[in-house]
């Protein structure tokens, strides 16, 4: 049997939580040294009481050092004897990006979608803030304690919160993305409580995500191409039509049965309005090219000249007032506003000034 002369902790493990010494038959002595490095904290229990806590720093070990552990020896003479006791070295640091994630999908009620299926997964950091109390409440007679020894009942813990927080939220599915900060927020809120009762500190908490069910993805996709179909729907009509005309440049034969049978309803649209417009362009110029008959040589006249280029002939009705070609009904000049009918000479019907004969009694008009 030997005597320990410094206790201290040298592992670097960075998952293990509390590491109890073994002696190996050595005892404790007066005048030993411990030692506790930042980021530790040491703990003398004995019989499985916890009893003397070490911050950082250098002990030399003694009674007045001890003193819980002293009172728990019943050590009348003071610290005189070799003895034996249990020391654990707890780590104090934090251990980051632990991941959690639901081991089953929520069952949550939205009121566009109904009751749906949905999976979280985050990450979370923590660290023991009370070793006294961490030691009392879970870690035990244990030699060590490693972070997968709590992490799974964490995990736990958190799929339950998460389940709460997302039913206090009433945040509607499709808006869970855009709302993951106050989902871990109220997370927090719901967890630090049962992490300090066992003497823990959730440092970090986030949400990365929510899985919605692939149906669910799938129609918000189709509903998505949708709106963005229904705001440019005239350049689709457009792309489609010229998309088809090319196609029939290529394959006349292909071409012409599609044209004829108005395939696609945005082709044929597209089509329609393109005719349309070609035809109202092409109106004007018809009917600058409408002619009219000479009474006198029978050349062709356009209709709107006043005199034939071949005998020159009068052959348009002229406002007796302002020399204004007027239409061959209008009754009123519609440069002047002269009026523009005549009367026959016999039964005194209104007549064009261009007509000849009157169309009631057929009297010559002079």
């Amino acid at each position: 049997m030997g005597f320990l002369k410094v206790i201290e902790w040298l592992d670097n493990d960075r998952n293990t939580i509390v590491h109890k010494m073994d002696f190996n038959k050595n005892t404790i002595n007066k005048g030993s040294m411990l030692t506790v490095r930042d980021g530790q904290v040491a703990i003398f229990a004995d019989r499985g009481k916890m009893a003397d806590v070490f911050l950082p720093g250098s002990y030399k070990l003694d009674t007045s050092s001890i003193p819980v552990l002293t009172r728990l020896l019943s050590w009348k003479y003071g610290f005189e004897k070799p003895f034996k006791s249990d020391v654990y070295f707890v780590r104090t640091t934090q251990f980051v990006d632990m991941k959690w994630g639901t081991p089953n999908p929520i069952i949550l009620q939205d009121k566009d979608y109904g009751v749906l299926r949905v999976r979280g997964f985050g990450a979370f950091s923590f660290k023991v803030d009370d070793a006294y109390v961490f030691m009392q409440q879970l870690s035990g007679a244990g030699s060590s304690y490693k972070t997968d020894d709590i992490v799974s009942y964490m995990r736990s813990l958190i799929a339950t919160d998460v389940t709460k927080a997302l039913g206090k939220s009433s945040v509607p599915i499709v808006q869970l993305a855009s709302n993951l900060g106050e989902i871990s927020d109220m997370v927090v809120a719901e967890l630090q409580p049962t992490f300090l009762s066992m003497g823990m500190q959730l440092v970090r908490f986030n949400v990365e995500n929510f899985s919605l069910p692939a149906e669910l993805e799938q129609m918000l996709d189709r509903n998505a191409s949708m709106n963005m179909i229904r705001g440019n729907i005239d350049a689709v009509q457009q792309m489609a039509a010229a998309d088809a005309l090319k196609s029939a440049a290529k394959n006349p034969g292909v071409g012409g049965t599609m044209m004829g049978a108005g395939m696609g309803m945005g082709m044929g649209v597209g089509m329609g309005q393109m005719f349309n417009n070609n035809f109202n362009a092409q109106a004007p110029r018809q009917a600058q090219n409408e002619t009219i008959t000479c009474s006198k040589c029978n050349a062709k006249v356009s209709k709107d000249s006043k005199f034939c280029p071949s005998c020159g002939n009068t052959v348009a009705s002229l406002c007796p007032k302002c020399n204004s070609v007027l239409d061959p009904d209008s009754k009123f000049c519609k440069e002047c506003g002269t009026s523009t009918t005549i009367k026959c000479s016999n039964c005194g019907k209104d007549m064009s000034p261009s007509s000849k004969f009157c169309p009631e009694c057929g009297t010559q008009n002079n």
